[in-house]
């Protein structure tokens, strides 16, 4: 895992709902190497641990990175306060990213919440031949669309209340799609839910996982998640082994 520590430029803030904050960074060659999928970890002063914070959008041409995240705590308050001009140490790209293969396919992108930002990357890549299928606590909390759109990328979306798109889960709005592959990022059970979806269809599927984590590159062993390879179960880390997996790799608790 190659990643570097930097002092990076906050070029550009905005406000998207009300807890979720969208900052661009000037980041140099942490942009040139990052890929989609990954996360950056970063430093809140007055705090022991970083802040681990998923990768939206990458910039090559600009080496900048985008960063979507939600207000969960003291950390990523002191963060959302940040302006344009402040400075950021940043410790990227961490973790293994989406593994996208070829680009030709139908692929099917599935978020929950804040699961939504991490997506956008990978789906810009497939262009017209994605679908992004976002699920969102209300009309008031979707993030995203036309970021999405923006890129030719049809967005289907689902509202636990019913005030915007379908009134119900993410999994609902997959049946009548035709795609084969899955990329998700979201709430462990939407993750659950998409996992079986997929081994019902046999289509291939990714899951990024969410986990806290302290030190985020395998040394702390703090978000260990069970793991199978060749029948055989086994500990890993969030951070270091993921935060994407084959779906079949993953040993769900009660599954």
């Amino acid at each position: 895992m190659k990643y570097d520590v930097m002092l990076c430029k906050v070029t550009d803030k905005k406000q998207l709902t009300a807890d979720v904050f969208d900052i661009t960074v000037s980041a140099g060659d942490i942009a040139l190497n990052a890929k989609p999928g990954q996360f950056a970890h970063i430093y809140i002063p007055g705090k022991t641990l970083r802040r681990p914070i998923s990768i939206c959008e990458i910039n090559r041409k600009e080496q900048t990175l985008r960063f979507v995240f939600q207000i969960r705590g003291e950390g990523t308050q002191m963060l959302a306060e940040t302006k344009r001009g402040d400075v950021l140490n940043i410790l990227a790209p961490l973790g293994n990213g989406f593994d996208l293969g070829d680009t030709n396919r139908k692929a099917v992108f599935v978020g929950g919440g804040i699961g939504v930002p991490p997506l956008l990357e990978a789906a810009k890549a497939f262009g017209n031949n994605a679908v992004a299928v976002t699920g969102f606590r209300n009309k008031s909390s979707i993030i995203l669309k036309e970021d999405f759109e923006s890129n030719g990328i049809k967005v289907i979306i689902a509202t636990d209340d019913g005030s915007y798109g379908h009134h119900g889960v993410v999994t609902d709005c997959l049946e009548d799609l035709d795609f084969d592959v899955i990329f998700a990022c979201g709430p462990t059970p939407m993750l659950k839910s998409v996992c079986n979806y997929a081994e019902k269809r046999g289509a291939e599927c990714q899951i990024s996982l969410e986990e806290r984590m302290a030190c985020g590159i395998g040394a702390c062993l703090g978000c260990a998640c069970k793991l199978r390879k060749d029948g055989r179960e086994y500990y890993g880390h969030v951070c270091k082994d993921g935060p994407v997996f084959d779906y079949k790799s993953v040993v769900w608790e009660g599954r």
